[in-house]
């Protein structure tokens, strides 16, 4: 068993991309730095805390220092890997959250939108740490690890939430996957809720048990964020995307995006637009 040594001198963070292919076995070995295992595409195994997990895409691992490991491909597993230091954290992000949710390595499931999130920040992570030029690279790649591990400890709690009820869980989990796979077809409660061959009563019940929230309010936010993620990256019209992310009425579609993001879906974009446009410039001198 030896220790891996990763070169943190530049930024205190370094992320890049590791590919392993079919029945490779990285043996078993520990760093002196925190890591974050996000599968990308593939399958392996992980052996941490020294038992076997099984690695599918989007689950993800955070490794404490000197915890043992080892990775095992099945098909080509590729991995992000985030390795820092964590006094490139504030105080309180280290002692009130890395410390309280993460004294121990663990292996965490997200579910399908905060592992788009995860996919997102670390995909701008990459990018960050490509700008070597830029003086603000530190620091912005400093804000966005913070914002991943509040994502990471957001779905700690999301997980905690339903220990105590796993029959009910699995029926909320249920829930969610359906509306994910469904969110843009015409859905009332009623309609989940005879799908899956429960009450509207009991569907409303479990569901905002384990996430605080209504199936609708969830089908809501999951329509609207995906809308945001259309208005940033793609030109289609407001209306268009209206209809692809499920509603029928326009006017419905701008007073649900409102509610949640706080602005129009035209100002949304143009607001998106304006930060890129920044972010280019300071890239650029």
């Amino acid at each position: 068993m030896t220790m891996k040594r990763i070169d943190l001198s530049r930024n205190a963070i370094d992320i890049y991309e590791q590919k392993h292919m079919n029945g490779h076995l990285v043996s078993e070995h520990y760093h002196s730095t925190h890591q974050l295992l996000f599968v990308l595409e593939g399958e392996g195994a992980i052996r941490l805390n020294g038992e076997a997990r099984r690695l599918a895409v989007d689950d993800t691992a955070l490794i404490v220092p000197y915890s043992v490991h080892s990775v095992m491909s099945d098909s080509r597993l590729t991995l992000l890997v985030l390795a820092f230091d964590e006094e490139v954290l504030d105080k309180d992000m280290r002692e009130q959250l890395l410390h309280v949710y993460f004294s121990d390595s663990r292996l965490l499931k997200p579910g399908r939108f905060a592992a788009s999130e995860l996919r997102q920040l670390l995909r701008k992570m990459l990018f960050e740490q490509s700008r070597e030029s830029s003086p603000l690279v530190r620091l912005s790649l400093k804000v966005q690890l913070s914002q991943l591990l509040l994502l990471l400890v957001s779905s700690v709690e999301t997980e905690a939430a339903g220990a105590g009820s796993s029959s009910n869980r699995l029926r909320a989990e249920k829930i969610r996957g359906y509306i994910d796979s469904k969110y843009f077809d015409p859905l009332t409660a009623g309609d989940i809720a005879s799908k899956l061959g429960i009450s509207t009563r009991h569907l409303n019940n479990i569901f905002k048990e384990r996430y605080d929230m209504t199936p609708i309010q969830y089908l809501t936010e999951v329509r609207i964020r995906v809308a945001q993620k259309l208005l940033e990256e793609t030109n289609k019209d407001v209306i268009s995307i209206c209809f692809e992310v499920g509603y029928d009425s326009v006017s419905t579609f701008y007073r649900s995006f409102k509610a949640i993001a706080k602005v129009s879906p035209k100002m949304y974009r143009e607001l998106n637009a304006r930060a890129s446009q920044i972010g280019r410039e300071l890239a650029s001198n």
